[in-house]
Parts: structure tokens; sequence; C-alpha cells
């Protein structure tokens, strides 16, 4: 993928639509008649604050590379799970999935270029808004508008960068609009410092740009921007920067503020009384829902479809679904017994379901993913299936929140009463027992929180960046963790062992070819 970024083909039109759609209207009751959309260029596109309000949609509607295909019975988003060891597959015919599982992957593997494509048309459309959106004349009253616009593409390409730098490490650090023409049209790789420096900024732009506290239309709050600095301090405190006791200070101030904007807006911003209403297409964008990627089948349809069983009649369509996403057991046998979590179709895993949907009950033989199982459109005891199936995808959740300030002031060496508070609250909706607040230290009680995320967010894509920042992974039968270097995942990847170069995914092989200034390769693979 080259850098460069024009708005003179229909596909980038389609997506300004598209994103609109999820995002909500954008007044722009002329703007099907502004020109020819084969016609479309930066310096003629960026003229009125509607075709500002539609850039930003289209780069909100890129983020959903997050679900595309990437092969045969696989999409994007299994790169952040099979190599976790939570997950295995019932599917052989992907290639470079396998080779994910079996921790073989290398610069070849498609998952990895798409990721890298993806995210870098984000940030290609984030650019290019940050430079055009200043000069397009909004009325004196509509000011704040341009404010709030320019502080969501700075979040979006925020977003993109801190995906991409956890990813490779250091990254090409683009910040203008690129043509074939530019300087550095052929970018080196920026250190990860730089790359963080600009993440950070980034944020605290957004934060400043006048965001709503929360919203429910799909778009960036300032709770999301909050939580969102919370994690990318709690990263930078670990490794591989290991900035320590400042960032992970900064960390557990930042994931404050939003837990006392939900104490004193309970009824806005929350956990969810139940698992099941995570997975509520009615309640997407709401209460614990803090930031999401938005679907709708008018435009993409929810796209998390590999972790329903392999051929195993459990939705309208009968006997369905393609496996290459599924717990693995000891992983399902890792959870404390009376975990909630695990009771068939109350947490996040099913034991049984109903025939194609709303038939009779049938034991699946093994325990799958619920946890984003759609029962309104996919069926259920007495429901008719829409067969429309409209989740969001997952970024932020306020589960996270809590969590995230549990660790970082753990980390500080104190366990205050609102941590305890906060890891406990993630366990009573568990129905779990929780030592009392002096039964820990600031070690074990750090650990109980590590324990406590993966159990939580399980195939929600944060797992492998808990791996690689703590150098840490739990393990399943001893219940503590081990070194990131030398664990090895259980029933997945033939017993190999993750290795130092696993801390970091390959650049792919044609963006190197494309790009000789993104040489050397990341250490440990194939050049």
């Amino acid at each position: 993928m080259t850098f460069s970024m024009k708005l003179n083909n229909k596909k980038f039109y389609q997506l300004l639509l598209c994103g609109a759609i999820l995002l909500g209207p954008t007044a722009c009751s002329d703007f099907l008649d502004e020109q020819d959309p084969s016609n479309l260029q930066p310096d003629t596109f960026y003229t009125i604050p509607d075709h500002a309000e539609a850039a930003i949609a289209a780069t909100y509607a890129e983020m959903r590379f997050f679900g595309e295909s990437a092969g045969i019975f696989s999409a994007n988003w299994q790169m952040l799970e099979a190599p976790t060891g939570t997950a295995t597959t019932e599917t052989g015919q992907n290639s470079d999935l396998n080779n994910l599982y079996a921790l073989i992957y290398d610069g070849n593997t498609g998952h990895i270029s798409n990721w890298w494509n993806g995210l870098y048309r984000v940030i290609a459309n984030a650019n290019l808004a940050i430079e055009k959106i200043p000069g397009i004349q909004f009325p004196a009253a509509s000011e704040a508008q341009k404010v709030r616009l320019l502080g969501e593409a700075r979040f979006l390409r925020a977003w993109a960068y801190f995906y991409a730098v956890r990813l490779w490490g250091d990254v090409p650090l683009i910040t203008k609009p690129q043509t074939a023409s530019s300087e550095d049209f052929f970018p080196s790789r920026a250190p990860q410092e730089e790359v963080y420096k600009l993440i950070v900024d980034d944020l605290l732009a957004a934060e400043a740009a006048g965001f709503a506290d929360f919203n429910a239309n799909g778009r960036v709050s300032k709770m999301a921007v909050k939580a969102y600095l919370s994690k990318v301090y709690l990263t930078m405190a670990g490794f591989p920067l290991q900035k320590g006791q400042s960032h992970y200070k900064l960390a557990a101030d930042k994931a404050l503020e939003v837990i006392n904007f939900a104490k004193a807006n309970p009824s806005t911003v929350g956990l969810f009384p139940t698992y099941k209403e995570l997975h509520d297409e009615k309640l997407k964008n709401r209460l614990e829902h803090l930031f999401q990627i938005q679907y709708n089948t008018v435009v993409a349809a929810f796209p998390l479809n590999d972790f329903f069983p392999n051929f195993k009649a459990v939705t309208y369509a009968g006997p369905s679904g393609t496996g290459s996403t599924v717990p693995t057991r000891s992983f399902y046998n890792s959870y404390e017994t009376g975990d909630l979590r695990t009771k068939d179709q109350e947490g996040w895993f099913y034991t049984t379901y109903y025939t194609d949907g709303t038939g009779a009950k049938f034991d699946l033989g093994a325990p799958y993913v619920f946890k984003y199982f759609n029962i309104a459109a996919l069926g259920g005891p007495g429901i008719t299936p829409t067969r429309l199936n409209n989740l969001n995808v997952n970024q932020m959740r306020y589960a996270d929140v809590l969590l995230m300030y549990a660790e970082a002031q753990a980390e500080l060496g104190t366990i205050t009463q609102q941590a305890y508070d906060a890891l406990k609250a993630i366990r009573d909706r568990a129905q779990l027992k929780t030592p009392a607040i002096g039964a820990y230290t600031a070690t074990s009680f750090k650990e109980a929180v590590w324990k406590e995320r993966w159990h939580e967010f399980a195939y929600e894509g944060i797992t492998w960046f808990d791996m690689v920042r703590l150098r840490k992974v739990f393990n399943e039968e001893t219940k503590k963790f081990d070194d990131f270097v030398g664990h090895r995942n259980l029933n997945v990847s033939g017993g190999a062992p993750l290795l130092e170069k696993h801390l970091l995914f390959p650049l792919g092989i044609q963006e190197m070819r494309n790009n000789p200034n993104l040489t050397p390769q990341n250490p440990g693979y194939n050049p």
C-alpha cells in the first residue's frame, strides 16, 4: 500500500455515505448534487461544513476493516485472538489462520498486511481531514462543530496508531496527506517513543475538543477519550517503554475521572447488570459501551461470525458456521467454579442451544463463544429471528476502565478502597466472592486484576496486548502467570513456545518490497 490518499474514486464516496448512515445525518440537503463523485479531489471536496462531516464519517467507516475477510473462514480480527492460547479452531482450510494459531506466521500472512493497510487508510483519511477542515468556512455559530470534527479526526488517528505501534513497534509516522510527489512518500519507521507522543497529543486534543460526555450515536465521547488515555498511559508504563510510576499515576488518574463520572451519572455510564445486555443490539453505544465500531446490515453486518460452532444448527440458517475461532477447553476450565461468565447462555459461553435457533434444545458437545450471539437476529425460544445482525464491535468497555484503574493503582503500591471496589464490581457481576481488601498484597492484588482481565475480556482483541505490555501470560493449569518468552499455549500451536520475536508482528513482505525504507524487518522474522 502507498500512503497517498486521493478522493477521486467512487469507493471513497460510498464510504462517505456509509459512514453518514451509521453516524447520523449531517444536514447535507444538497450534498448529493455537489458534483460527479468520480471527479472528487481533496482541493474541491473540502469546501463546505457538510463535506467535513462526511469526511469524518468516512474515517469512522474505514475502521470496519477490523471485520473484513482474511481468506476462507477467516477475518482480520482473528489475528488478535489466535496467538493468545485462549482459542483454537475447528477448521483447517485457511493456512494463514493456521499459522497464527501455530505461532509460525510471517510477513506473508494475509491478516498482517490487511491490518497494516486498514490502519493506514484510517490514518490517511484522518490526516486529510486534519489538514483540510481548518480551511473550511464554518458559520460563526458553528465554530464548535469545526473544533469537534478536528478532535474526532485526531482521536481516530490516535486509535489507528495505537494499534500500529503495539503490533509492529517502530512504524512510519505520517501526519500529512501523501501523494506520489511527497518527499516522504517512502517513509522510514519512527521510534515508538515518537509514535506514542503523537498518540497522546492527539488524544489530549480530542479530550479538549468539546465532545459530549457520552454519546449514544456511535461518535467518540469525552469519556471514551479519557478511557483511551488511561489505556495508552498504562501501556506506556509497561513494556516496551517502561515509563513506570509516572505513567501508572497518569493511567490511574484518567481512569478515575471516568469512574467518578459514572458514579455521578449511573444511568449514563456503568456496568450492565447482566452479560446478555452486552450483546443486545437495542443497547448498542449505551452504558458500558464507551466506544464501538459501528455496524448495520444496511452497510455492513456484524462481522464476528467465525465464533459460531462448525456446522451446528444454532441459528435460523441451520447447520452452518465455520468454528474457526472457538474456546480451548483449558481456558474455559480456568474460570473459577460458579463464575457466571461460564454459565450456559448466561455469560461468555454456551454449551447448548436450540435447533435452527428456535427449535428443540440440543447439546453442542463443547463450550462456544456466546459473547456476541445476537438472539434477536439469530433466534431463540419464542423469538422470530430478524436475520439482520446489527451488533457493533466493542473497542472500549467501562469494565476495562475499572480494571485499568485497579491495576494502575496496585502498581503504585497502594490498594485503595476505590481500586478494590473496581475489582469487586467485576467479580460481583460474575457472582464471585472477592477476598477482603486486607487479604491482598500489592503484588497479589495486581495479579488478581490481571487474571480478571483474562476472563473478562476474552475474545475482545485485548488479551494479546495485555500479554505484550505485561510480558506475562496466564497459565491455565497453575492459575499463575508465566513469563511471555517460553510460555506454551495449551491445546494450541503444537506445543510451540512463545519466543522473543512474538512480542511484535512482522511487517508484511509486500509492504517492504513497495517501500525499501521500512527495513529492517522486525527481529526473528525473515526479511
